[in-house]
């Protein structure tokens, strides 16, 4: 077991996961992570984005679940962020785990969505692009210089009909009413933890966890209030531990409140995944490929 995880973090994932699936995560957090992008489909397409790595010589590899992503290595990434197709936000450099929250809540055109965690705009976009730039969105973001960066990226990569509201999405009034929520929730980042990067493991704490709990909770309870009854939402995060993921929906299940909508796993080829207490919600080990994530797809009961 590594020295660098802190004492705290390696007890939590023993007690949820074992030794032995614990070791695999640790393991999971020593390799660098592949670089990925996915191709922004409001103004180019992949055939494009093909003949332009095959001219650069950029190996790459295409991903059985969604057309749109590759995965390259990091020296390429640093080429790719220096071309048009970079510059001009005709691609995007997004986690492949970050990307699958977008492709379960699956947005329809003129639905009404809200994205209640926005910044930097990564999902935002990928929504737009996924509804064929008719779907109509609210982005909340409530610090200032992150609202800006949104707004800078979804300019770039051509996001129009995206209402961005600097405001915490908590205090959002209640007489809102959305077809669809995304709630990327703020988290530990526990999926994504690089063991090499002294900083960040210094950073995560038991405090942080307890904290990023809490903001959880109360952005659940906010987006049930202004989603519509019988419609869905997704909650994800970017953390592995029970506690920021699946115990967050076992209160609101007894409830009576929400319903799970199963996602398929199976699907997603290549992708190790964790054991959950909860059937139908999705977690991923961290790899070479993935950073650890969560997702949920939610029904509203009442």
């Amino acid at each position: 077991m590594d020295r660098n995880i802190p004492n705290f973090f390696k007890e939590m994932l023993i007690e949820q996961y074992g030794e032995g699936k614990t070791a695999e995560i640790v393991q999971g957090y020593t390799n660098k992570r592949k670089s990925s992008f996915r191709v922004n489909s409001i103004k180019t397409n992949k055939d494009e984005i093909m003949a332009v790595l095959n001219n650069m010589n950029i190996e790459y590899e295409t991903v059985t679940w969604y057309e749109n992503a590759f995965v390259i290595s990091y020296e390429d990434e640093v080429k790719l962020r220096e071309t048009d197709l970079y510059e001009e936000g005709k691609i995007y450099f997004q986690s492949l785990s970050s990307m699958i929250p977008v492709l379960v809540l699956a947005t329809n055109a003129d639905e009404n969505v809200l994205d209640m965690a926005a910044a930097p705009g990564g999902k935002t976009t990928q929504m737009f692009a996924e509804a064929d730039g008719k779907v109509l969105i609210t982005a909340c973001e409530k610090n200032k210089i992150r609202a800006e960066r949104l707004k800078y990226n979804l300019e770039k990569q051509g996001a129009s009909r995206v209402n961005v509201m600097m405001q915490d999405a908590r205090k959002l009034d209640d007489f809102f009413s959305f077809d669809k929520v995304l709630l990327d929730a703020p988290c530990s980042g526990s999926g994504t933890l690089f063991l090499e990067d002294e900083k960040q493991i210094k950073t995560f704490t038991n405090e942080l966890v307890k904290r990023s709990i809490t903001t959880q909770k109360e952005m659940l309870q906010k987006a049930l209030k202004v989603l519509k009854v019988g419609h869905e939402m997704v909650y994800s995060t970017c953390s592995i531990l029970r506690e920021e993921n699946e115990k967050q929906l076992e209160g609101l299940l007894a409830q009576g409140r929400i319903e799970i909508i199963p996602i398929d796993s199976a699907k997603y080829i290549g992708m190790k995944t964790l054991d959950t207490i909860i059937p139908g919600v999705l977690c991923v080990c961290p790899d070479e490929n993935y950073e650890g994530f969560f997702v949920a797809k939610i029904r509203k009961i009442k």
